[in-house]
């Protein structure tokens, strides 16, 4: 039986922490025991840590952690890591949901000693037959195939528990672990049968403000760590849209605006990291992601 500890790093997500608690605790397992399932609630000025304390009083394996000002997801991380106790570490975004088998997936290979990180598969629950649903539903597709190739970590992950801390100013906090695992030369794995819900951005102002974020975070890695993420790659990411795309009148034109609004959040990246030196780590939420 392999042992694990989730931790689910939440600011303001009232609309979706009881049914991720949920999800969790009906979780299918049979070679992997969930021994806790830690909420730290970070900086929350809604009812996020109200509702997780009453299933707390309910449910002896779920824990809240309270950090008193929001300091960013990463150093919410690093005051779980403290906590845990367990070979393996969960971390799942507040504002997705796993399906049944998703963490039996996710963690089974940790049997393998060699292995040092797993990410899942986030699957986008926005409409595909809108603009912003085709560029979600896009952007995850490229994900998960370029993941095929290369593991890219994000939204749910998993690994050993040997990672003493992450850096607080890494507004990327997945990419820091990956980072980690990658320089002690140890396997990580993309596992699509770990499959994971999440929702991307509604609008447009969300969209840009998530990507700036994530590509100027990718930045910051690769010029601190010397690691750089599948999705740096931007001729392999067309070639993957040139072969696996299916395009129609109407999805040609909704790729174009795909590829400006991608373009827009790099250069914002860009401009953030370069020249405006901003820090992303307490990032602005974007908050048409929030209820799946």
């Amino acid at each position: 039986m392999i042992e694990c500890t989730i931790g689910i790093m939440a600011f303001n997500e009232e609309k979706n922490i009881g049914k991720l608690i949920d999800a969790l605790l009906r979780q299918k397992l049979k070679e992997v025991e969930i021994k806790k399932i830690v909420v730290v609630a970070s900086g929350c000025t809604d009812q996020t840590a109200e509702i997780t304390k009453r299933y707390t009083e309910r449910y002896s394996q779920i824990e809240l952690i309270t950090q008193p000002q929001r300091e960013g997801k990463s150093s919410a991380i690093n005051l779980f890591l403290k906590a845990v106790k367990t070979p393996v570490v969960v971390l799942e975004s507040a504002d997705t949901l796993p399906l049944f088998y998703t963490i039996e997936n996710l963690v089974i290979p940790f049997s393998d000693p060699n292995v040092g990180m797993c990410g899942g598969h986030p699957l986008p629950q926005n409409n595909p037959d809108s603009f912003l649903g085709f560029t979600n539903h896009l952007l995850w597709t490229l994900h998960h195939l370029l993941s095929l190739e290369r593991p890219k970590m994000g939204e749910l992950v998993a690994f050993r528990n040997i990672v003493p801390s992450i850096p607080v100013e890494s507004a990327v906090d997945e990419t820091s672990i990956e980072a980690f695992f990658a320089q002690k030369k140890m396997q990580i794995l993309y596992l699509p049968k770990a499959m994971v819900l999440n929702k991307g951005a509604e609008n447009i102002a969300d969209f840009i403000k998530q990507r700036r974020r994530i590509y100027a975070g990718h930045l910051y890695i690769e010029h601190h760590h010397h690691y750089q993420v599948t999705t740096l790659h931007a001729t392999k990411i067309m070639g993957l849209i040139l072969k696996n795309i299916r395009l129609t009148f109407k999805t040609f034109f909704w790729l174009v605006g795909a590829i400006l609004l991608e373009a827009t959040g790099r250069y914002l990246g860009v401009f953030d990291y370069y020249f405006k030196k901003k820090n992303h780590a307490v990032w602005a939420i974007a908050e048409s992601t929030k209820e799946i």
